[in-house]
């Protein structure tokens, strides 16, 4: 006897039901599936995009805006501070380097940041083709700017105002490719970089407001400069007692604000989190009703099936294999459920990722396979075998005497 042919011809004679149950179990896997490849490769990035970074200094504000916006490119920045304040900072003895971020400007919705060249040293980037920016309006381009623009090496394109796509544009002052980055995996793929000077000069900053009329009026009236801002400062202690120092000095003796991406990437994930256990939940009690569906399927199949096995009995069948027959018919509707859904999750994260990444956000991607889905894969037959082992227990405790006499 074929135990897994009959198993399948049991499922075939009932594929209705069968299939209601599959996909009640591959959709609580599914979402969990989506769950897991997307807080684990998000968490990733998290710590690749902060990695090196000890203290983002900045505006006073939202201390988690000031990372978002610095660290990660996805918020508005908190505001500026003055380049006086700036280098002030950068001469501490607690300070071992600092990388200044000077924002504004956007192109096609990829951020334009001016920055030195230890900005793309900390991400550990690479030049796929040309060289690092060497003087004003000089520009080197990410690797997934590089994919949707379509610029090489020698072009020239032209920033909009603000950090979102729409503003008026700077036509007066066009950039020149003079590099594209290799990708990295990094927030660096996704921005325009070029020299801080470059951010200044296009804004005003440093250069002299006047008027005319007033200047042929009293030419000797003193004019009025503009003042060269930073963004924020990227900074890296010079000793672990830096940590314990540093930003509370930082934040009650400025006017700046010291924000630690650590910390506040960890306070982001809590907060997600809440949400992601939440759906979590709701997907593990999913897949608790499918085991309850497959067992109430396998048990009212079991009582239509009655006098099959009663004579299946007589034919020579053990109580062992009747036993085995619906073990093996729970399971193999658990693991058609759990390979809709691994398939199902793994599909809807790529959906997922194409979105965002066609967004400018956050690079995630189906394609790849996290440690807690064996977890999950192992959990979800189990809970299918649990569903099968009440039914199997009945099959194995038939009484064909009885079953037969009431034929």
């Amino acid at each position: 006897m074929n135990l897994l042919r009959l198993s399948l011809a049991y499922i075939h004679a009932r594929a209705l039901n069968a299939a209601l149950n599959v996909l009640l179990l591959a959709l609580g896997v599914a979402t969990i599936v989506v769950l897991l490849l997307f807080t684990q490769q998000l968490e990733h990035r998290l710590e690749r995009d902060s990695q090196g970074i000890d203290l983002v200094v900045g505006a006073k504000g939202s201390p988690l805006q000031l990372i978002l916006s610095s660290v990660y490119h996805v918020d508005i920045p908190t505001g500026n501070i003055p380049l006086a304040d700036a280098e002030k900072l950068k001469a501490n003895p607690l300070i071992k380097a600092s990388v200044p971020l000077a924002l504004g400007d956007n192109y096609q919705g990829f951020r334009i940041v001016g920055t030195n060249h230890d900005y793309v040293s900390l991400y550990q980037g690479a030049i796929s083709e040309g060289r690092l920016w060497e003087k004003s309006y000089e520009a080197v381009l990410g690797s997934d700017v590089t994919a949707h623009a379509h610029l090489r090496v020698g072009d020239t394109f032209v920033g909009s105002h603000g950090l979102v796509e729409g503003g008026e544009k700077h036509e007066h002052s066009p950039y020149t490719v003079v590099g594209l980055l290799a990708p990295s995996g990094s927030v660096l793929d996704r921005l325009v970089l070029t020299s801080v000077e470059s951010v200044w000069e296009i804004h005003g900053q440093g250069r002299e407001e006047h008027d005319e009329d007033e200047d042929r009026a009293d030419p000797n009236k003193p004019r009025h400069v503009q003042p060269q801002e930073l963004t924020a400062l990227l900074i890296q202690y010079a000793s672990p007692m830096a940590a314990a120092i540093l930003p509370r000095q930082i934040n009650a003796q400025s006017a700046l604000q010291a924000a630690s991406p650590a910390f506040e990437s960890a306070r982001l994930l809590s907060l997600v989190g809440v949400g992601v256990q939440t759906v979590q939940a709701f997907a593990a009690i999913l897949i608790l009703c499918a085991g309850l569906s497959v067992f109430i399927a396998l048990y009212n199949a079991l009582r239509e099936r009655s006098y099959d096995l009663a004579v299946m009995r007589t034919l020579g069948a053990t109580r062992g294999k009747l036993l085995a027959a619906i073990l093996i018919e729970g399971l193999i509707l658990a693991s058609l459920g759990v390979a809709l859904g691994l398939l199902l999750g793994h599909a809807l994260t790529e959906v997922l990722g194409n979105w965002l990444h066609a967004a400018q956000r956050v690079t995630i991607t189906g394609w790849t396979v996290v440690p807690g889905e064996l977890v999950l894969v192992v959990a979800a037959l189990l809970v299918g075998l649990l569903s099968a082992l009440l039914p199997a227990a009945l099959a194995y405790r038939t009484d064909i005497a009885r079953v037969l006499a009431r034929r």
